[in-house]
Parts: structure tokens; C-alpha cells; sequence
């Protein structure tokens, strides 16, 4: 895959509980880690990414897609990918979808955040699935 053109973008960590965030500049040279949202329910979601989006100024969004050993999707895979057109029809955002297969592992090894029940890991996650698009892609999509 050939690396998109760097843009500010919102990367996401979906989960039913905890949503993990980070962000870039839009040169794609600083990866941040972004305070996790505790869910309560979609709407207080989105105006929380709605405002996170318009005081970074972001243009894109990824979502991670937690897919099996084969690449297949999962049934939370189909939650995240609900979640994230959701999120990106509501904010007039591009969308690209990144393999999280492993991420959770390698974001406590990476970060020494073994028993994290604060959402920390959910968005170091959310920072590695943004430095691997920077990487490798794909190209967001008008949803």
C-alpha cells in the first residue's frame, strides 16, 4: 500500500465502553495520544469527536477494525465499522479503515500498560493504528 497524504486526522479505538483517541498534525509528523471517551451513548459521543474534530481541525477519520487471524471481520469488527460510517456521515468526514489485529498487545508491551482500566490503552492503541495508516494506508473515503 502507498502512504496517504498527510492530513489532520482523528483516529479511533472503538469499543462499547471506552473509546480510545489520537490525533495527528496535519503534516502527519506528530502522533498524540487523545483523552479516551468513557461512552454513555452515540449522541454525547459525537458531540464529544464533534469537538474534538473542530479544535484540531481534522479532515479524516480512521477507524480500527478488530479482524481475525485470517483477516476476516468479527462481530465487533461489524459494531466498529457501524460505528465509525455513524460518526463520519455526521461530521461530513473521509473514512479509512485500519487492520487492529494484535494492536492491544502491542500497545501495553510498547507503553507498559498491563492492567490499564483508565481508556490510556485504548487510545495508544488508537496512536498505533495512526501511525500505521501514516505508513501504509489506504486512502480515506467519502462515506
Amino acid at each position: 500500500m502507498k502512504s496517504p497524504i498527510p492530513i489532520s486526522i482523528l483516529s479511533i479505538d472503538y469499543g462499547q465502553k471506552r473509546i480510545g483517541l489520537a490525533g495527528c498534525d496535519p503534516l502527519g509528523i506528530t502522533v498524540t495520544r487523545l483523552e479516551p471517551i468513557h461512552s454513555v451513548s452515540f449522541e454525547k459521543d459525537l458531540e464529544i469527536i464533534k469537538k474534538i474534530c473542530s479544535e484540531r481541525q481534522v479532515r479524516g477519520l480512521i477507524v480500527g477494525l478488530p479482524l481475525d487471524e485470517s483477516g476476516r471481520l468479527t462481530n465487533q469488527a461489524k459494531h466498529c465499522q457501524n460505528y465509525g460510517k455513524k460518526i463520519a456521515k455526521e461530521l461530513v468526514l473521509p473514512l479509512a479503515w485500519v487492520n487492529e489485529h494484535s494492536s492491544s498487545w502491542e500497545a501495553r508491551q510498547r507503553n507498559n500498560l498491563y492492567n490499564d482500566r483508565t481508556g490510556k490503552i485504548d487510545s495508544a492503541v488508537a496512536a498505533l493504528l495512526l501511525e500505521q495508516w501514516l505508513r501504509e494506508g489506504p486512502e480515506l473515503q467519502k462515506i
